[in-house]
């Protein structure tokens, strides 16, 4: 049972560290909206997304007020959208689209995620036809985010999903060239995609999920910075050991923290609890940022030697003091690096100490992967397929979640800048190595082989 004072203590404690319940996210299932005609199945959808998310927004504010704890972002994440377009054209595809973007409107949501394909081991006639209806969706609707399962540790890498993903990605760049390919931000690539997550623009209500749930999504980096900070302060001389125990004391602390709120929202909504993924989601502001964490432990050049351990350490402690704080952790949990959402990596980007083949690197210990990556405009399919196919390799052989969200920047060349405003931030456009020689092995296309320890049965 929680003690609700200890945690309303750590609230007030916590309230001038940037701790913010970065999102909260509506898990609905949308199956029951399957039919012959996408008329009815659009509506059905309309009718649904308000019947079960008519008054989220309401509870989130109302829970604002009585704890003092910002909710940032409200958001929807729906069933795997490609099962409704079983049997449908590319206009249906569309307006499969549009109502779901109308509904998150219409109920007041930030974004809605599901408009999601899971071909990790092959790929249905709605499955292709959600792929490859990516540029005129993420060109024509402002809510809806898009994610593609192309691999998994237990079902091994789909080649020719991620061929056709890199050209779509290639699409839906030239489609949003006047945004500088801002469509592709709303498209991630997973391997080993968790079906919990509640963070977009991956975020989708997974096949073994409740009907209707609530997953929450904790950041605060801010938070864990400036615990590190106090600590250094008190003792300079203290061990990477004891840097770890201080992370795994404030992750507890701000667990217990989004536990009550989710909690007591999804007892006002009438639905499940699920998880709280506790991961360290950066903004661009000043002093919210994963990696000033690293520099408040001593890598003051982020991208140098030691970087990928300072990764390694943060990841491993939040999931260990979450852990030990509720049975309910899920989603990712961990650390992210969303280059141009993170202030301090888009500033060691522009400077050259982080480049594409570190972060490659850094992603194998941390929570995702490769995410809000600016390249060259000029992009080929076999590298961009390349590049996917590199991370989902360490996600798939590392048994953990691997992600890909890049960004084309039509018009564009290495070092320039490009600004997207709000949350998602602003980077320098990085120059990616050695841009050719894999075409051969790429467009062999196939399928990878599940690694051996997709035998563990």
């Amino acid at each position: 049972m929680h003690r609700t004072n200890d945690i309303l203590d750590t609230v007030r404690m916590l309230q001038q560290e940037n701790l913010d319940l970065r999102t909260v996210t509506l898990g609905i299932n949308l199956l029951d909206c399957a039919g012959r005609s996408m008329a009815a199945v659009t509506k059905a959808v309309r009718a649904t997304v308000a019947a079960k998310a008519g008054n989220l927004i309401r509870i989130c504010d109302q829970l604002t007020t009585k704890y003092g704890l910002a909710i940032i972002n409200k958001r929807i994440a729906v069933s795997p959208a490609s099962q409704l377009l079983e049997g449908h054209t590319p206009k249906a595809a569309l307006e499969l689209a549009q109502a779901l973007d109308e509904a998150a409107s219409e109920v007041g949501v930030d974004l809605i995620g599901g408009f999601t394909a899971l071909v990790h081991k092959g790929m249905t006639p709605g499955e292709r036809l959600l792929i490859e209806s990516l540029p005129q969706v993420l060109s024509r609707t402002k809510r809806l985010c898009a994610s593609v399962n192309i691999g998994t540790t237990k079902a091994g890498m789909n080649v020719d999903a991620i061929l056709l993903v890199s050209e779509t990605i290639l699409k839906i760049a030239e489609a949003t060239r006047h945004e500088h390919g801002f469509g592709c931000a709303k498209l991630v690539v997973f391997a080993n995609a968790a079906e919990d997550n509640p963070f977009m623009a991956g975020a989708f209500l997974g096949p073994g999920e409740p009907d209707c749930v609530i997953n929450i999504g904790v950041s605060g980096p801010g938070v864990v910075k400036r615990a590190i900070e106090r600590l250094v302060e008190q003792n300079p001389a203290c061990t990477l050991d004891e840097i770890a125990e201080e992370i795994k004391h404030t992750a507890f602390r701000v667990t217990r923290t989004g536990e009550l709120i989710g909690r007591e929202v999804a007892e006002k909504l009438g639905v499940r609890f699920g998880v709280l993924d506790l991961s360290l989601a950066p903004t661009p502001r000043v002093g919210d940022s994963v990696g000033e964490i690293y520099q408040a432990m001593g890598v003051k050049v982020l991208g140098a030697p030691g970087t990928t351990a300072a990764v390694a350490l943060l990841n491993d402690a939040v999931k260990k003091g979450g852990a030990f704080a509720s049975s309910a952790v899920g989603g990712l949990s961990g650390a992210f690096l969303p280059v141009m959402e993170d202030h301090a990596l888009a500033q060691a980007v522009a400077e050259g100490t982080l480049t594409l083949e570190k972060l490659e690197a850094m992603t194998a210990v941390c929570s995702v992967g490769l995410d809000m990556i600016l390249v060259p405009g000029d992009i080929d399919r076999a590298t961009l397929s390349g590049i996917i196919m590199d991370e989902a390799a360490i996600g798939i052989y590392g048994n953990k979640t691997a992600a890909v969200r890049i960004i084309p920047a039509i018009g564009h060349k290495a070092g320039e800048r490009i600004d997207f405003g709000g949350l998602f931030g602003s980077g320098t456009v990085m120059s990616v190595k050695r841009a050719s020689g894999n075409a051969e092995f790429v467009r062999r296309g196939g399928h990878i082989p599940a690694p051996i320890q997709s035998l563990g049965n």
